[in-house]
């Protein structure tokens, strides 16, 4: 689904065969327009050797390649919004599919040697390995086993792993610095592996996703496997809701069959952020409120909390129930901390609950320049609407406080030096 997004997007088809080529795996790729609860997409799918397609959507008898891509999550993209999903473990009930059963068990090293061999470039190979490597972890910790006795079965057959190529050198080819998702609509029920009968998400689509916002919604069914959660991951893709942009592209990619309710689609957008020095990007947000502790305590966990990443904290006083004055201790971080710092909170203080929440931030670029003072140099941060417009600038207070303490000259006077210094070294480069 995801190829089929990208294509429909903009990416040429051929970068997608040339590197199924490249693969050397005895596979090629073939599109098609379908439509999908009315909408028309691009269904992309991999053939192997000795195969032959028969009909839309479904594979013959005595097919191994196919694994039914009848399933579609829901992942947007910023620059980017779309959707993956690949089936490797399982289909839905009454499906046409055949699995890999006879298909070759691979290592995780075997699979690796391959995309290393291949002619790509160095990000697409270091992409796609990094998703091979987070199933193979994820894998040998569900089965707790060490990663190379891990043996792909179905997520090792050639289909799956020409997808994941594809869809690192499609993602590549479309130029997107950033990809954002709303969150994942994983599915429900149960699904049917080499391992047996397992509930939706599976243990490795579980393991994979990590801390990404997920919720099952509509009929039961698989919506995101391990291949799709590994391309999350891949990808590094944040959370969060579609973002302030200029759409410049978007695209539509099938799943194999026209599911009721709703379209079986995967949707990517491609947009430029609507101001080059407003810089938009996911937050974590973390707050407890605590009335038990005391101020020396809170300092010393808020100490803590920057030690291990945190971007900022900040207390506040509130009033509680019952007359009771607390404190309102927030946490603002990336959104890849938010569980460790979640714990050290929980572990570190004396509450016994916090929420948590993603939103947006933005922040305008910015850089440093550096002045020169009668008590030595200062650095001045600047920030930017543009390139030639300058929002703000202030001198860095570390600097300044330095300063103030060797020569024992007001902090204030420091500062109010370091702004003349820096407006006259501006006022000479506007005149220029």
């Amino acid at each position: 689904m995801l190829l089929g997004a990208l294509v429909d997007a903009g990416v040429p088809f051929g970068v997608l065969t040339e590197t199924a080529s490249a693969l050397n795996v005895g596979a090629r790729l073939e599109m098609r327009k379908v439509s999908r609860g009315g909408l028309a997409a691009i269904k992309v799918d991999v053939l192997t050797e000795g195969s032959e397609k028969q009909g839309p959507g479904v594979r013959g008898q005595g097919s191994e390649y196919e694994h039914g891509h009848e399933h579609g999550d829901h992942t947007h993209g910023d620059h980017t919004h779309g959707d993956h999903t690949h089936d490797e473990h399982a289909h839905e009930p009454g499906a046409a599919h055949h699995r890999h059963e006879h298909a070759p068990h691979r290592s995780l090293s075997t699979i690796l040697s391959i995309i290393q061999a291949a002619t790509l470039s160095e990000q697409v190979k270091q992409r796609s390995s990094r998703a091979f490597k987070l199933l193979g972890e994820a894998e040998a910790a569900i089965h707790s086993i060490p990663v190379e006795q891990v043996h792909f079965h179905e997520v090792g057959a050639v289909d799956t792993i020409v997808d994941i190529v594809c869809a690192a050198a499609g993602c590549e080819a479309l130029g997107v610095d950033r990809w954002l998702s709303s969150p994942l609509n994983v599915g429900s029920g149960t699904v049917k592996c080499q391992h047996g009968t397992l509930p939706v998400p599976a243990p490795a689509t579980l393991a994979l996703l990590g801390d990404a916002p997920v919720y099952a919604a509509g009929p039961q069914m698989e919506r995101v496997t391990p291949t799709g959660a590994a391309v999350l991951r891949m990808l590094d893709v944040a959370y969060g809701p579609l973002p302030a942009m200029r759409v410049k592209a978007h695209g539509y990619g099938a799943g194999g069959h026209d599911t009721p309710g709703e379209p079986n689609l995967l949707r990517l957008i491609v947009g430029e952020a609507e101001d080059e020095a407003a810089v938009t990007e996911p937050i974590a947000v973390i707050e407890t409120v605590i009335d038990d502790s005391t101020p020396q305590l809170l300092a010393y966990v808020s100490e803590l909390l920057l030690e291990a990443g945190a971007w900022d904290v900040y207390r506040a006083a509130v009033q509680m129930k019952k007359g009771r004055t607390g404190v309102q201790l927030t946490v603002l971080s990336s959104p890849e901390l938010a569980p460790a710092l979640r714990e050290l909170l929980l572990r570190e203080t004396t509450t016994i609950g916090l929420r948590w929440r993603l939103e947006n931030k933005m922040a305008l670029a910015r850089e440093f320049a550096e002045v020169e003072t009668a008590w030595g140099k200062v650095r001045i941060k600047i920030a930017r609407w543009s390139a030639d417009s300058v929002a703000n600038a202030s001198p860095e207070y570390e600097d300044c406080r330095r300063i103030a303490r060797e020569h024992a000259v007001p902090l204030k006077l420091v500062m109010q030096e370091a702004m003349r210094a820096y407006a006259e070294v501006a006022r000479k480069v506007e005149g220029r």
